[in-house]
């Protein structure tokens, strides 16, 4: 016991190490900005605030930093925060079911109904898996302006859709099912699709959440991909804008404290996800793992 405490000792070491910048961007999104700038930084907020997320005292135009414009003020082009954050959300949703529900169908006819070449097809799903991600933009960003989509939703939904670890990670969960089950589902007349949607599904469920998770906080946070093929105002999505913002740091010092509360607000939707689904999560990584 003593040994399995001291092997879990530097584990315990980085979880201050990992907390301490949430903490500080935490407590900065509710501090002023004279108090946010102080030297020596403060602990903890002398005079809690709301105003970087609202300012009621903003006036359009001054240049006072205790009267800057909240996150949720902050206008580019007559789009708002709240705009930024509903295409982050549009393009996460979507681009996570629909891509986990077309993985779990690649992989179920990969694994339940095989054909001839689906061997290779797999082995051709796992060498894209070695290719890093970086390799593939340039070719799709050719694809994407050919196609016209530049500044449209369409960049930003379509190449998202296919995943190949996810595909392998559902074919890994599909080996625990009996083939005795599809086969009786095939013997009472129902079609491949059927037997998906009906019967494999239900049973990846963990699975499905224990996934869900990564895909959708790495879509959440995308950054690169977003800013190659969006530069309209009315497609950013909230990961460009609180970029923009940071970039004006340099400029304007005072407006770090309304990027703060800008950033607390884009963390918590991943926050709530993991934590109403944690256990999902933890059942589908051991359901993952138990075949190979």
């Amino acid at each position: 016991m003593r040994w399995a405490a001291l092997l879990k000792a530097p584990l315990w070491l980085l979880v201050p190490a990992m907390l301490l910048p949430y903490y500080w961007m935490a407590i900065g999104a509710f501090k002023s900005v004279i108090e946010l700038l102080r030297q020596p930084p403060t602990l903890w907020p002398d005079a809690p605030t709301t105003r970087n997320f609202h300012n009621p005292e903003w006036a359009g135009t001054t240049a006072d930093p205790e009267r800057l414009a909240g996150i949720l003020q902050v206008s580019v082009e007559g789009h708002g925060f709240l705009r930024f954050f509903a295409n982050s959300l549009l393009v996460t949703v979507f681009v996570t079911v629909v891509s986990l529900l077309a993985a779990s169908l690649v992989a179920f006819v990969l694994t339940k109904r095989p054909f001839p070449g689906s061997r290779w097809l797999f082995r051709a799903l796992l060498l894209a898996m070695m290719l890093p991600w970086e390799v593939t933009i340039v070719p799709n960003f050719v694809t994407v302006a050919q196609l016209g989509w530049i500044n449209s939703y369409a960049a930003l939904l379509v190449p998202g859709l296919a995943k190949a670890f996810v595909v392998f990670y559902f074919r890994q969960a599909l080996l625990a099912v009996p083939d005795e089950l599809v086969s009786a589902a095939t013997l009472d007349g129902a079609g491949t699709l059927r037997i998906w949607w009906s019967v494999v599904l239900p049973m990846l469920r963990p699975a499905l959440v224990a996934i869900a998770i990564p895909v959708a906080v790495g879509e959440w946070n995308n950054f690169l991909w977003p800013l190659l093929v969006v530069n309209d105002a009315a497609t950013l999505t909230l990961p460009l804008q609180l970029s923009k913002m940071a970039g004006d740091l340099s400029f304007n010092p005072q407006s770090a404290a309304v990027l703060m509360a800008g950033s607390l607000l884009a963390s918590l939707p991943a926050i709530v996800l993991f934590l109403l689904f944690q256990r999902q999560f933890v059942a589908g990584l051991q359901a993952g793992a138990t075949k190979g």
